[in-house]
């Protein structure tokens, strides 16, 4: 079973433009996340691929593999799509780019998924992780995740679910972690399917995933990698490095 693992690099992000060219320990952010994929062991090719210039010259002049979109993507699912259609592999593992320090454990819990699963039954894997305090729980920006017996997803939202309306009883809110393994023809059918309107509505690639019957197994975490968002988490990232 070949294993690779993709890093989408959009260079011009919402929220901190130019993030992944920020200087963290001497190096781009980019560069560490890929390093430290490269690190891991858990791939038997890694590859940053990017809308940008600046991004792709990066990469290959420390002598990594980049590789550039031709098309402008909605989402990581669809950039890595264009990526892998012409590559040799069984399972892609979407790498975030902004995540410079690797969660190994978490990433081989993943891949273990595929492992197991001798009937290739499963489609996707990915992660999710507590969350108990109700501000995380009522964020929008938190995705929710709920699940079958089986931990197979039932469904994404941004809206707190399950609903609570008997407070007698226990609930456990989970919040999905953006960190995806796919067998590439799940990855390819997504690419070739089009957007839904509850999908367009929540902003949630999962549910494509979902409303065309494939099968999502959800691994849980209690170790979150420090993301990049803002020049306040780029400092926290520089602050862990170092």
């Amino acid at each position: 079973m070949k294993i690779i693992a993709m890093i989408p690099a959009r260079y011009e992000a919402s929220r901190f433009p130019g993030k992944l060219m920020q200087d963290l320990g001497g190096k781009t952010v980019i560069m560490r996340t890929y390093e430290a994929a490269k690190a891991s062991k858990l791939f038997d090719e890694v590859y940053v691929v990017t809308d940008s210039d600046i991004i792709f010259q990066e990469i290959e002049k420390h002598g990594g593999i980049a590789l550039k979109s031709h098309k402008n993507h909605e989402c990581g699912s669809d950039r890595i799509a264009e990526a892998v259609e012409n590559i040799d592999a069984d399972i892609v593992v979407n790498v975030q780019g902004d995540e410079p320090f690797i969660n190994k454990k978490a990433l081989s819990k993943l891949i273990n998924v595929f492992e197991n699963d001798s009937k290739q039954n499963i489609d996707l894997a990915s992660l999710k992780t507590p969350i108990k305090d109700t501000k995380s729980v009522q964020n929008p920006n938190n995705v929710k995740v709920i699940t079958d017996l089986n931990n197979h997803a039932l469904y994404f939202s941004r809206s707190p679910i399950p609903f609570h309306r008997d407070q007698n009883i226990e609930v456990k809110y989970y919040k999905h972690v953006g960190i995806y393994a796919f067998r590439k023809q799940a990855l390819l059918d997504f690419y070739h399917t089009p957007m839904s309107p509850l999908e367009a509505t929540e902003k949630i690639e999962c549910i494509r995933y979902l409303e065309h019957g494939k099968t999502i197994k959800m691994v849980e975490t209690d170790q979150v990698s420090i993301g990049i968002d803002t020049p306040e988490d780029l400092e926290e990232a520089r602050n862990f490095f170092a």
